[in-house]
Order: structure tokens, then sequence, then C-alpha cells
């Protein structure tokens, strides 16, 4: 039960915080979701840095990760409503939008968790 809370209260902050940055970033007037993307960017670079430190001599916890890592990074980061937004650049014929949010999302995300790791070995 306990795991279950921990996961619980930081997938609240995490999708909070997301809500937050979207409502300020996310451009209204062009559709572009840089609140997302930042969201995922973060989100991908601090769980690399927090993974990276549970595996670094088992400096956190199994509690801190799944507070940080499985709650706060999975409600922080947002694959549903990435695969949302693009539905709504394909389905308003948006390729370009689509293609370039779709591999800098895919190509920086996965640089920013080798990044994180990196920055905490």
């Amino acid at each position: 039960m306990k795991n279950i809370l921990l996961v619980f209260l930081g997938g609240g902050f995490g999708s909070s915080l997301r809500y937050i940055i979207g409502k300020y970033l996310n451009n209204v007037e062009t559709g572009i979701p840089y609140g997302t993307f930042a969201a995922n960017i973060f989100g991908s670079l601090l769980i690399g840095m927090i993974l990276g430190l549970a595996a670094k001599n088992n400096s956190l916890s199994q509690s801190h990760t799944l507070l940080l890592a499985t709650g706060f990074c999975g409600g922080f980061t947002t694959f549903s409503t990435f695969a949302y937004e693009n539905h709504v650049f394909l389905k308003s014929g948006d390729f370009t939008s689509f293609a370039v949010y779709t591999i800098a999302s895919f190509v920086i995300g996965f640089l920013a968790v080798f990044a994180g790791m990196y920055l905490v070995k």
C-alpha cells in the first residue's frame, strides 16, 4: 500500500506541473505543443538522472525511485498527450509539424535520458 501511495503522490505532483507548463508554453495560435515537448524532454532528463542515481551505489531507495521515477516522471511526461497532438497534426494535414515534433521528441528525449544518466555518473 505504501508503494501505491508513493506513486500516487509523485504522479499527482508531476501531472500538476505538466498542466502548468502546458498552460503557459503550448501555443494556442499555432497549435504547437511546446509545453508537452518541454515536459517530455525535461522528464526524460530527470528520469535518466533519477535512475542513474538509483543504480549508482544504491544512492536512492526503492521508495524514492517509486516516488520520483514511476510517480513524478510518469505523471509529468505525456505520451498519451503526445500521441493525441500528433493525431491533430495529421488530421489537419500538417505533416511537417508532425514529422519535426515526432522526430525531435524521440531523438532529444532519448538523448536527454542518456545525458541524465551521464550527469550523475
